[in-house]
C-alpha cells in the first residue's frame, strides 16, 4: 500500500531535508544488515489485489471513494483511478495451509468490494486492463482524491516537460498522447511478495528475474487497450510509458525509465538497487520526515525508513525490492509485480503459486543462475513473454531456446511442484493451484487468448463498443462462479447486456473505421470514396488530423446538376461544408438526434480533443432503431 500522508510543497528546504533523511535510511539499512538486525531464516508471504470498477454497461465507474466510505475496511484502499481499488492481504507463513487461507481472503475481500460496489450500482472486474475503458475515461477528475496521486501527477508532468506519449505495436497499433498520469489507471495486478533474507537476496532476486518470462507467459490477460489488439500482456508497456517522466533529452540518453525490468544482475546485496534508485530517479514525492533512521538505529530499536520506502514506491521494478516491520521484526521482500489481475481468483493463485513454487525450488536446481543465463537473455525472455503469452519463444538455462508452454509442462511445472513440497504445501493444495495452471498452459488458453479468441468470434457482430461490453461481462459471469479461465466458453453477443446500455452515448456506437479526404484533394475522390464505401458523407481533414469540413452526396449531386465538368479539377475546399455540427465520444445519444433534427443534417462527426475520432450518421440511427425494437420483441 502507498503512503498517502505527502506534502504537496516542494521548496528547496524541504527537498534538501527529505534526501537527507533518504540518504540516512540507506545507511541505517547497510548498518542493520551487517549488525543482522534483519530477519532471515523465515519465509512469509503476502499479495495486493487490485481491480476495477465497473457500471451496468460495463464502463468504468468512478465509485472507488464511496465504496471505501460504505465499507470502511481497512483492508482496501484507494488506487490511483476512482474507478480502481485495491486490497490488502494479510502476511501468511510460507508453509502448510498459507495457500489456502490467501485464496479465502482473496474471495473474502472481493466479495467485500463487490458488495460495496453493488450499493452504488456497480460491480468489481478482475483483468489486467479493462477492454471497455476509453481515453476520456482518463480526464483528470477520475485522478483518486488525496495529496500522492495529485502531487504524482503534478510532478511527472513537469519533469516529462510534455504530455505523456504512448505508441504500442501489436497485431494492431495504437498511438495516442495524453495529458495526465491515468494511464497508469488502466493497469491492475495482483502483486505477490515473498520475504527473503539479507544474504540470498540477490541470488533470490535474479531468480525472480529469470523466471518472471515463463509465469508472465502462462498468466498473460491484457491483450486489449482501447479495443486495439496489442501485446498479450500489453500492461508492460502501457505502465512503462504511463509514468515516464523522462524528457526529450534524457530519452535520448538512454536513460532508464521508471519502470523497468532492470539493466543488470544484483551482484551482492538489495543495497545495490536501492543506491541505483537514489542516483537515477529524482525524488518525486515529499513528506516531512521525523524520523533520524541512524539515531533509531542507535538507540537499539528499528526505523521505519521511511523516506527510502516512499522513494522505493516511485520506481516500479517488474520485480521490486520491499523493506518493512512487523511485529517489531524488520525484513526485505521481493515483490513481483507482473502477474495481470484476474482471469479469475483462482487463475491469480494458480499464477501465484507457480512463481513461489519456483522461487523455492530452482536456487538449489539452478544455482547462481547469473553463470547460465546472461541478464540479456533474461530481459529478451521477459519482452518475448510480454509480447507473445504462451506463444513465446524463450531462451533457457543451458542454451537451448524453447516454447514458453513447453518449458513450463516439461520441466518448471515438475520443479514448482518439488519446492512446494519441500515446505510442506499439502499435496491436494498442490495440485489444486498448480494443476489450473497445467491445465490451462495443455489447453493453450489463458487470459490473453481467451479474450482475443472471444473478439476474433464475435466478428463485426454489433459495433466495437458492444463487442468489447460482452468481452467484459463475460469476464464478470465467469468470475463471479470462479471458474478457470481454461474453462472459458467464448463471450457471445447476444444476451451479454440489455440494449439500453449499449446506446446512451454517441461513442458507443459511432463508426471508427473513417475513411477521409484533405482540403486540397480532388472532389472527384471523394465521389469515389463515397461510391466505393458505400456512404453519403466523407470527413475532410488536414494533415494534423484536425476536422476542417464535411463532404455530402448532395454537394456532389449540386456539382453534377450543375453541369461542371470532370475535367474541371474541383477540388473538395470548394464543395465541402466548413466548420460541420459535432458531438463527442460522451455526447448523450438522444443529444444527437436532437441536433440532427434541428440542423437538418445526416451525419454528426465525432471529434475529440481536436481530432476527428468518429462518425454517426442518419443511417446509424435506423440501424439503432430496429435493434432496440428486436430486443424489445424478443424479451
Amino acid at each position: 500500500m502507498g503512503e498517502h500522508n505527502i506534502s504537496s510543497m516542494h521548496d528547496l528546504q524541504q527537498s534538501q531535508q527529505f534526501m537527507h533523511a533518504l540518504l540516512n535510511d540507506l545507511t541505517a539499512l547497510e548498518r542493520m544488515i551487517e549488525s543482522g538486525r534483519i530477519e532471515t531464516g523465515v519465509r512469509r508471504i503476502g499479495a495486493e489485489q487490485e481491480m476495477f470498477l465497473v457500471d451496468a454497461g460495463m464502463r468504468p465507474a468512478s465509485v472507488a471513494p464511496q465504496v471505501l466510505d460504505a465499507l470502511n475496511e481497512p483492508r482496501l484502499t484507494t488506487e490511483i483511478g476512482r474507478f480502481n481499488l485495491e486490497a490488502n492481504l494479510s502476511p501468511q507463513l510460507f508453509a502448510g495451509g498459507c495457500l489456502r487461507a490467501m485464496e479465502q481472503e482473496l474471495i473474502e475481500l472481493v466479495a467485500l468490494a463487490r458488495r460495496g460496489a453493488a450499493m452504488q450500482q456497480a460491480d468489481i472486474v478482475l483483468t489486467g486492463i479493462l477492454p471497455t475503458i476509453r481515453q476520456s475515461d482518463l480526464a483528470i477528475e477520475n485522478l483518486s482524491p488525496g495529496p500522492r496521486y495529485e502531487e504524482l501527477n503534478q510532478v511527472l508532468q513537469r519533469l516529462r516537460g510534455n504530455h505523456f506519449n504512448l505508441h504500442i505495436k501489436g497485431l494492431d497499433e495504437l498511438q495516442l498522447t495524453h495529458d495526465n498520469v491515468l494511464l497508469e489507471a488502466c493497469c491492475t495486478s495482483f502483486q505477490v511478495h515473498l520475504q527473503v533474507g539479507p544474504s540470498e537476496f540477490a541470488q533470490l532476486y535474479n531468480l525472480a528475474q529469470v523466471i518472471t518470462a515463463p509465469v508472465l507467459a502462462a498468466a498473460a490477460n491484457a491483450p486489449l487497450l482501447m479495443g486495439h489488439r496489442l501485446w498479450h500482456e500489453t500492461r508492460i508497456p502501457l505502465f512503462q510509458n504511463a509514468v515516464d517522466e523522462r524528457s526529450d533529452a534524457r530519452q535520448l540518453r538512454s536513460h532508464p525509465p521508471r519502470v523497468s525490468f532492470g539493466e543488470s544482475w544484483v551482484k551482492d546485496s538489495v543495497l545495490e538497487i536501492f543506491r541505483e534508485e537514489i542516483a537515477r530517479f529524482r525524488v518525486v514525492l515529499t513528506k516531512h520526515i521525523e524520523e533520524d533512521a541512524l539515531a533509531v538505529l542507535a538507540s537499539g530499536t528499528l526505523p521505519e525508513l521511511t523516506a527510502l520506502r516512499l522513494h522505493n514506491g516511485t520506481v516500479w521494478r517488474w520485480n521490486r525490492p520491499c523493506y518493512g516491520v512487523a511485529g517489531g521484526i524488520a525484513h526485505l521482500r521481493i515483490e513481483n509485480r507482473v502477474i495481470p489481475a484476474g482471469p479469475s481468483i483462482i487463475d491469480e493463485m494458480a499464477n501465484a503459486v507457480f512463481f513461489l513454487g519456483l522461487m523455492t525450488a530452482l536456487p538449489e536446481e539452478y544455482g547462481d543462475v547469473t553463470r547460465r543465463l546472461s541478464f540479456d537473455e533474461a530481459k529478451e525472455n521477459f519482452f518475448a513473454a510480454a509480447r507473445h503469452g504462451l506463444k513465446a519463444q524463450l531462451n533457457w538455462i543451458g542454451g537451448q531456446s524453447r516454447p514458453a508452454a513447453n518449458l513450463i509442462l516439461e520441466h518448471l511445472l515438475p520443479l514448482a511442484r518439488a519446492g512446494l513440497k519441500s515446505v510442506n504445501i499439502p499435496s491436494a493444495d498442490i495440485d489444486r493451484y498448480l494443476g489450473v495452471l497445467e491445465e490451462r498452459v495443455i489447453r493453450d488458453q489463458n487470459g490473453a487468448q481467451w479474450t482475443l479468441r472471444s473478439l476474433s468470434a464475435l466478428g463485426q457482430q454489433g459495433t466495437r463498443e458492444q463487442r468489447l461490453a460482452a468481452i467484459t461481462s463475460a469476464m464478470v459471469r465467469n468470475q463471479r462462479n470462479d471458474k478457470p479461465v481454461c474453462e472459458w466458453e467464448l463471450a457471445q453477443l447476444d444476451g451479454a447486456l440489455k440494449w439500453k446500455h449499449n446506446y446512451q452515448t454517441v461513442g458507443q456506437f459511432m463508426s471508427t473505421d473513417l475513411f477521409t479526404v484533405r482540403p486540397d484533394d480532388l472532389v472527384d475522390l471523394a465521389a469515389c470514396v463515397m461510391d466505393w464505401r458505400h456512404v453519403r458523407h466523407v470527413p475532410v481533414e488536414d494533415d494534423e488530423g484536425r476536422l476542417v469540413g464535411l463532404v455530402s452526396h448532395r454537394e456532389l449531386l449540386k456539382l453534377v446538376a450543375q453541369g461542371t465538368a470532370r475535367n474541371a479539377q474541383v477540388t473538395v475546399s470548394e464543395v465541402m461544408k466548413p466548420q460541420p455540427f459535432t458531438v463527442t465520444p460522451q455526447t448523450a445519444t438522444l443529444d444527437a438526434i436532437a441536433i440532427m433534427r434541428q440542423q437538418g443534417i445526416g451525419c454528426l462527426p465525432v471529434v475529440e480533443n481536436g481530432k476527428l475520432v468518429g462518425l454517426i450518421t442518419a443511417h446509424d440511427f435506423l440501424r439503432l432503431s430496429a435493434e432496440i425494437l428486436e430486443a424489445e420483441l424478443k424479451s
